[in-house]
C-alpha cells in the first residue's frame, strides 16, 4: 500500500479512503486479512489510535469484520455494497456539478459520448 498524506484531510479518514479503493478495485479481497494496525503504524509512522480509527470507520459501517485474536478481514459484499454507495453520491453530488459544466460548456450529449467511446478505444 502506497500513501501520501495531505493536510486536506484527517490522517485516519485518508487511510480509511486507500482501504475502500482497494477494495473497489478488487485489490483486497472478500475473506482477506487487512494488515494489522501495529504494521501499518509501524510503516506509514502513525499513531497506531489513527490506525485503529480508520479501522473502526470500516467496521462500523460492515465494510471488514473483526475476528478475535486474528485481526479484521474484508467482508463479503464489501465491493458491491461500496459500489452502490460510491455510484449514489457520485449521482447526488458530483452529477449535478457535471451536467451544469456541460451546459455552460455547451456542449451536446452526441458529442460527449462520441469523445468517450474515442478515449475509450
Amino acid at each position: 500500500m502506497t500513501i501520501t498524506w495531505n493536510d486536506s484531510a484527517p490522517i485516519y479518514r485518508q487511510l480509511k479512503d486507500k482501504v475502500v479503493a482497494m477494495m473497489l478495485d478488487g485489490i483486497l479481497q472478500p475473506g482477506e486479512a487487512l494488515p494489522s494496525v501495529r504494521q501499518i503504524a509501524a510503516e506509514y509512522q502513525l499513531n497506531p489510535i489513527t490506525v485503529s480509527r480508520a479501522y473502526q470507520e470500516l467496521a462500523d459501517e460492515e465494510l471488514v469484520e473483526k475476528r478475535r485474536g486474528l485481526g479484521m478481514y474484508v467482508t463479503e459484499g464489501a465491493r458491491e455494497k461500496l459500489l452502490a454507495s460510491e455510484r449514489e453520491r457520485f449521482l447526488q453530488e458530483e452529477w449535478p456539478l457535471v451536467v451544469e459544466r456541460i451546459q455552460r460548456l455547451g456542449l451536446d450529449i452526441d458529442r460527449l459520448v462520441g469523445h468517450a467511446n474515442k478515449e475509450a478505444k
